[in-house]
């Protein structure tokens, strides 16, 4: 929506200016201007209430695996209603559902990871992980052993806990975050911070001897843990080079310090396989879900892990005689009886087959783009990717504008800062694929012939 367009007294445009307090905008931006009313969805499209038709190539927050008009999640979750449309899970209390999809998460994941633990979001699951790290530390007898790693740009939720883990700064500024347990590793960010001749092996290489020096500085015995997205999400589609994951593991190894890994957006088969551990070897002793768990037709996030985390956790409450945490919403029925139906559509329809078999003609669609003049480089894996874009001395200035270019050519996109990123729903098809390169080509050619672009061609 633009400021010149007329908002009608008392549309759903109107009231939602005036009702709504709307999270990651500029609010009185938002007052001035609105946003897109999203009416409806089908398959990979959205549409708006104009009737106009978008391809949703983020899956609305990375998450929309099966399309957004599967009707089977919402006979299910309409079936659930009607039998038991809540119950809780505290005080020795549980339901079918969520026992049933937290017996198929152990069944799918890395043989290791044998507990389930249900919250509501991802934000949620990262802030109780961090809860879990430190009871287990005090556990063990390591009162100063608190400090959690994450990484330059990593994201991995905005409550508090999980926002000081986090290494945005947008996600700290004026929220008095980060937390003083919380410290930060760098970006492994290859394309764009390797130096001249670097090869991936020995950028990776340094990104752990980085790491180690971290380490050693803030005292081992004073480091818990470290959070990581086998692929990092918000902060632009990063891709791990190669060696990456082998030598952080290796250093964490060594100093006895966990490793969570933050699968919310990586995880049910983005990557083209069921969890992105598995493309990069990767053993976490805590791997946390959502968003692809159940489509997101549901709020639901799962925290899975070994018996190593857990034991020491479940020793403690037997000494104090409870684990003092939890949610109203903690394995809710109905989200989990959706969880388990959205785990089997993505099985029985191979979607995450269909990402792997479609990650060559995505990511080649990609790099196709890289000639035009307006882009510089693009990275991906799987069903996940994103293509880097010329900017000016204020990051995410072009970003925002190729963002409003792709949008007016029915694509919806996310862009982090000069970066174009797109994570399609996985029932995409291939000729769906070529019509989202195909957009993102047409808006390339818009952005080249607006004044901000040219003034950036022209100084190149």
């Amino acid at each position: 929506m633009s400021q010149s367009k007329t908002i009608a007294p008392n549309s759903i445009e109107a009231r939602d200016i005036a009702y709504q307090f709307h999270p990651s905008v500029d609010l009185r931006r938002y007052e001035e201007e609105g946003g897109l009313i999203i009416d409806r969805g089908e398959g990979i499209y959205v549409f708006d209430q104009a009737g106009k038709r978008y391809i949703e190539g983020l899956a609305g927050l990375w998450s929309v695996a099966v399309g957004f008009n599967e009707k089977r999640l919402a006979d299910v979750a309409y079936a659930q209603m009607q039998k038991l449309p809540y119950y809780h899970s505290f005080n020795y209390k549980a339901h079918g559902p969520s026992v049933d999809l937290a017996e198929k998460l152990v069944q799918i994941s890395p043989e290791h990871l044998t507990k389930v633990h249900f919250t509501s979001s991802g934000s949620e699951a990262n802030d109780l992980v961090v809860k879990m790290i430190w009871y287990r530390s005090n556990a063990l007898g390591l009162p100063d052993k608190k400090k959690i790693i994450g990484r330059v740009k990593g994201y991995h939720g905005v409550t508090i806990a999980a926002g000081s883990v986090t290494g945005i700064p947008a996600n700290h500024g004026s929220f008095d975050l980060p937390l003083d347990r919380m410290i930060h590793t760098l970006t492994p960010d290859y394309p764009r911070d390797h130096l001249e001749g670097e090869t991936e092996e020995q950028f990776s290489a340094r990104m752990a001897e980085a790491l180690e020096e971290l380490i050693l500085r803030e005292g081992p015995e004073t480091i818990a843990a470290m959070f990581g997205e086998p692929v990092m999400g918000a902060g632009g589609v990063i891709v791990p080079p190669k060696g990456y994951w082998e030598a952080i593991q290796a250093v964490l190894r060594k100093y006895d310090i966990l490793l969570v890994a933050d699968e919310v957006i990586c995880g049910f088969g983005r990557t083209g396989k069921m969890f992105a551990c598995e493309v990069y070897g990767i053993k976490p002793d805590v791997m946390v879900t959502s968003k692809q768990i159940s489509s997101s037709y549901m709020p639901l996030s799962a925290i899975l892990m070994s018996d190593d985390f857990y034991n020491p956790i479940a020793d403690e409450s037997h000494r104090l005689g409870v684990f003092a945490h939890g949610y109203t919403a903690s394995g809710h029925p109905v989200a989990t009886a959706v969880g388990l139906e959205n785990i089997k559509i993505i099985e029985e329809r191979d979607l995450v087959g269909n990402a792997a078999r479609l990650e060559a003609q995505f990511l080649s669609g990609l790099r196709g783009l890289e000639s035009h003049p307006m882009a510089l480089w693009s990275r991906g894996v799987g069903l996940i990717g994103a293509l880097e874009i010329k900017g000016t001395a204020k990051v995410g200035e072009m970003g925002q504008l190729a963002q409003a270019c792709l949008l007016e050519e029915g694509l919806i996109v996310r862009a982090i800062g000069d970066a174009i990123c797109l994570c399609p729903p996985l029932v995409i098809t291939a000729e769906q694929v070529d019509e989202m390169i195909a957009a993102i080509g047409r808006a390339l050619d818009a952005l080249a012939e607006t004044d901000l672009a040219r003034s950036v061609l022209e100084e190149a």
